[in-house]
Parts: C-alpha cells; sequence; structure tokens
C-alpha cells in the first residue's frame, strides 16, 4: 500500500469510499467535486489516500485557517479496516500540517455513533 497526496483526479474513487462510510455527513455543496477541489486547492499537500493495485483503501482530507489544522472525512474502506490505514494516513496528516507551521488540530465528529474501531 502506498499513501499518496489526493489530487482531483482521485475524486469519483474517494467519494464512492465514503457513501460506503456511515456518518461521513457528507453533503451536495462542501462533498461536490467542485467543493473538493476548492479544499485541495487551498490544502495541496495535507489531504492523503491510500492506495493498493490502483484500488482506494482509504482517505484524509487536512486543512488549517493558518493557526490550527483540521481533518475531516478519514475513512477507510471496510474490507481494510484494522490494518493500520487509518493510523498512517492521520500521522501522514499530522506530519504535513506540522510542515506548514501548524501543530495543533481539532477532528471532526459528525456522528460519535458512527461506525468507529480501534486498534488495542
Amino acid at each position: 500500500m502506498k499513501i499518496r497526496r489526493m489530487i482531483i483526479d482521485d475524486y469519483d474513487k474517494v467519494y464512492a469510499l465514503w457513501t460506503l462510510c456511515k456518518g461521513m455527513g457528507l453533503n451536495d455543496l462542501d462533498d461536490s467535486k467542485e467543493g473538493i477541489e476548492r479544499f485541495l486547492n487551498r490544502n495541496p499537500d495535507t489531504c492523503f489516500v491510500a492506495v493498493n493495485n490502483g484500488r482506494i483503501q482509504g482517505v484524509i482530507l487536512a486543512g488549517n485557517d493558518g493557526r490550527r489544522g483540521y481533518i475531516h472525512h478519514t475513512a477507510v474502506h471496510p474490507d481494510y479496516r484494522m490494518q493500520g490505514i487509518a493510523s498512517r494516513l492521520v500521522k501522514m496528516a499530522m506530519e504535513a500540517l506540522k510542515n506548514c507551521g501548524i501543530h495543533k488540530a481539532a477532528l471532526a465528529v459528525l456522528n460519535p455513533q458512527a461506525h468507529c474501531k480501534q486498534k488495542a
């Protein structure tokens, strides 16, 4: 598996992944292709996908307001959970935010009852 920066060409596969994950809180404006393209243009170095054999297995969107980082829409395909993919994505995003001079980050959780797992 390789983790790389997300590009707008990933959108269709990423959106399909998000729709598989309960509690993502997608909306037509912010999560449209145009909305995600705006986010990627503002945050080109802090959004990542985990890819294996051309298949996107995970995604994380991270950005900042110049003072604090924000993590949005972190998802791992149900078939690939519990393999450390989300942990690797969060680590990459936090490192990228640090490289932007950001040392604090908030994680947006829209549905605390959404399907989440944590490795012991």
